[in-house]
């Protein structure tokens, strides 16, 4: 681990030298920030979604307190595409604010997951929910063929029924 800002910092687990704006399928996680259970609980094996939750669940696959998606960066121009898919986000990504310049590559992971993050931020905001905020970092992962992919589905999926050994729940059923 290395400091920054005199705190320590857990290093990148990202792949040095790829370029995370490449086509490809990327396995991404977000929790919220202190891994606080907003989005909801989980309920005989199923997410039972809080109010916050519902408004994420617009976007992304939730658990109680971190969120999964599946992004699929393609060589495609940007078109329209239906409301609940990251495609919706592509279209926002490419540009960035005069004022407040990015630092992130458009159309990068880093800033699809920022737009997320902004984007369902400034609705359960509007909604009047206080005190919400996410984890500053996210964990990804490059699925690199169909094989990766179906066990990454297959994680998603059952998620919630293996919810109390999940190193992500608080609650400390952890086994």
């Amino acid at each position: 681990m290395t400091l920054f800002k005199n705190k320590y910092r857990i290093e990148s687990t990202r792949l040095k030298g790829w370029d995370y704006s490449s086509p490809g399928l990327y396995f991404v996680t977000v929790c919220a920030q202190n891994r606080e259970c907003f989005f909801g609980d989980v309920v005989n094996g199923e997410m039972d979604l809080s109010p916050i939750g519902d408004i994420v669940a617009d976007e992304w696959i939730v658990m109680p307190n971190h969120i999964h998606g599946i992004i699929v960066i393609t060589d495609a121009p940007v078109q329209t595409a239906p409301r609940n898919t990251v495609e919706t986000f592509r279209r926002n990504v490419s540009t960035t604010n005069a004022t407040n310049p990015s630092r992130l590559k458009p159309r990068s992971i880093g800033a699809i997951i920022g737009q997320i993050k902004s984007i369902c931020t400034k609705r359960i905001q509007a909604e009047g929910f206080k005190g919400f905020d996410w984890q500053k970092r996210f964990w990804d992962e490059i699925i690199w063929n169909e094989r990766a992919l179906n066990a990454v589905r297959t994680y998603i999926i059952n998620n919630p029924a293996n919810w109390e050994k999940d190193k992500d729940n608080p609650i400390g059923l952890r086994m």
